[in-house]
């Protein structure tokens, strides 16, 4: 929290519209990427079990989609 509100100081950006329809800050999509990779991780654990190492490659994906495309 303290980076991105550095960030966010240092470089401030006006928000976005993304595939969503809704505005998002920086802030706001890096809380889309933690949210949804909660889910991801609990979704993995349901199917799969316990190494999450796919679950993490699909929650950086997961992260990276958010703050490229939202």
């Amino acid at each position: 929290l303290i980076a991105m509100t550095v960030w966010q100081i240092l470089s401030p950006e006006p928000p976005r519209h993304g595939i969503l329809g809704i505005e998002t800050t920086p802030g706001d999509r890096l809380f889309l990427s933690l949210l949804g990779s909660a889910f991801i991780c609990l979704a993995w654990l349901a199917i799969f079990g316990a190494p999450l190492w796919g679950a993490l490659a699909c929650c950086l994906i997961w992260a990276a989609g958010v703050f490229r495309l939202v």
